[in-house]
């Protein structure tokens, strides 16, 4: 069983980590379709496994840990970075996973995984329990330029407000990866509100002003009830907190 045990320690493994561990291709397709049979692991989606527990017959390795292996490069981002952290409002039944080339979406063990092409490596990290996932400063970040992979836009000013604290750097690496004036717009607008929650200052949001469009444009494509915030040249709620507060859902990106 010592095979078993080295595969039990990564959790997640491909087809080429079989190959590396028995040594040829034809020894790991071998032990591919014995540990098959067995119950000992299980297909997750094409050259993708997770190792089963002798002990409760469940997957070893969670959701996190899949997601991480589903493609080379591949990261935790959007929403599901925010549910790793523990700053998520609500908990999805489907995982965000940041990839560098387009993987098809599948489903295992009742969660469905939504590969997301992203922008970069910047703000990436891999964590010691083998989860790679977006750093908070580049998921705020994520999730500003794409709405809708936060669950809408309460459900992110809910996850917003769990956050300590962010990196100021860290955010405008992960802004001058995107490099969009309009981006710029919306994360000033965003977290100015929470600026003093968040332990951002002055230097921060000037840097957003600088960096912004000198056009006007929506925060979302919701414009009901949006008005003008002149700093930013951007129309959306007068104010967010009071939005999450009231609990006024109207305002979701679509």
């Amino acid at each position: 069983m010592e095979l078993y045990k080295e595969l039990a320690a990564l959790r997640c493994f491909t087809h080429h980590d079989m190959v590396v561990l028995t040594g040829s291709e034809s020894a790991a397709q071998w032990h591919i379709r014995n540990y098959l049979k067995k119950g000992y692991i299980e297909r997750v989606r094409r050259d993708l496994y997770v190792v089963i527990s002798l002990e409760t017959e469940q997957p070893i390795a969670d959701r996190f840990q899949i997601a991480s292996r589903v493609a080379e490069h591949a990261c935790v981002s959007h929403h599901s970075a925010f549910e790793f952290y523990g700053y998520a409002n609500q908990v999805f039944y489907e995982v965000y996973v940041a990839v560098p080339v387009r993987v098809r979406p599948f489903e295992y063990d009742g969660i469905s995984y939504r590969p997301v092409l992203y922008a970069g490596r910047t703000g990436v990290q891999i964590t010691d329990t083998r989860v790679c996932v977006t750093s908070p400063e580049r998921t705020v970040v994520d999730c500003i330029a794409n709405l809708s992979l936060a669950g809408g836009l309460e459900e992110f000013l809910r996850c917003l407000a769990l956050i300590p604290s962010l990196d100021e750097a860290e955010l405008l690496s992960a802004l001058g990866m995107y490099n969009r004036a309009q981006l710029y717009q919306k994360t000033g607008y965003l977290l100015e509100a929470y600026r003093h929650d968040l332990m951002l200052s002055d230097a921060f949001f000037a840097e957003c002003e600088k960096r912004s469009s000198v056009s006007k444009t929506y925060l979302t494509d919701e414009r009901r009830g949006y008005v003008l915030h002149e700093r930013w040249k951007l129309y959306a709620p007068a104010n967010p907190k009071v939005l999450v507060n009231k609990g006024v859902s109207d305002y979701d990106a679509v």
